[in-house]
């Protein structure tokens, strides 16, 4: 059997490496190894300015993850910004929603990590808090706490469970949308994990990618293996 195509949306931003500083598609290498680590084959999904071409690209992959990064922009769920929302990523913000929007269509399995995951929210009618403080381990380190799994839901049968994960958020979820399940908590009752009663969808707040449990992901890659 052929291991299955996981697409990973990547960042927009300036880099420097050698004599060069452009703009680039950046990705944390975690993404793709886990992605490998699990049995999948990776690529790469940088924005696209014709966020119409997400059907296309999604046509073409046996599944999809929608990455960790910048701080959806407010606007997108009917909100001010507060003074400690990072700045808008507007491009990378349209991309992924029409990503999200091609894969709930065809019935693509889709992962959503972090930002991902409150992307899946906020294209699905819900709501965000803007900002949470504890889900860091300081500026740019990764913290660590504790998600408990909601029983009978998808993400209690990947990890039973109560499990230690990787953290570094400043936002959350507020209002839940309507289609979407919790499947996890942190013990301050943060939402940590949400999915869909039909097809294959989830998300989840933390980090895995930067942990050594590739259970998740390789949930994604064997639900992507069956379509």
């Amino acid at each position: 059997m052929s291991k299955p195509l996981i697409g990973v949306t990547t960042y927009l931003n300036p880099a420097k490496w050698g004599v060069w500083e452009l703009p680039a598609a950046l990705l944390p290498a975690a993404y793709p190894r886990m992605v490998q680590a699990a049995g999948g084959l990776a690529t790469l999904l940088p924005p696209d300015e014709d966020p119409a071409s997400a059907e296309a690209v999604v046509a073409r992959l046996d599944g999809l993850v929608i990455a960790g990064g910048a701080d959806v922009e407010p606007a997108r769920y009917g909100a001010q910004a507060d003074p400690r929302t990072g700045p808008p990523a507007r491009d990378r913000d349209a991309w992924e929603l029409a990503l999200i929007h091609a894969a709930l269509a065809t019935g693509t399995p889709l992962l959503g990590i972090c930002r991902g995951m409150q992307l899946l929210n906020v294209a699905l009618g819900g709501t965000l808090v803007q900002h949470l403080d504890g889900h860091v381990g300081g500026v740019g380190v990764f913290g660590t706490h504790t998600v408990r799994p909601v029983p009978g839901t998808r993400f209690a049968s990947i990890t039973p469970e109560t499990t230690k994960v990787p953290t570094y958020h400043h936002q959350s979820l507020d209002v839940l949308a309507p289609a979407l399940t919790v499947g996890a908590h942190a013990d301050d009752g943060t939402v940590e994990a949400v999915e869909t009663a039909d097809g294959w969808v989830l998300g989840v707040q933390w980090h895995p990618e930067m942990g050594e449990d590739v259970r998740v992901m390789r949930a994604l890659v064997e639900a992507a293996s069956a379509v």
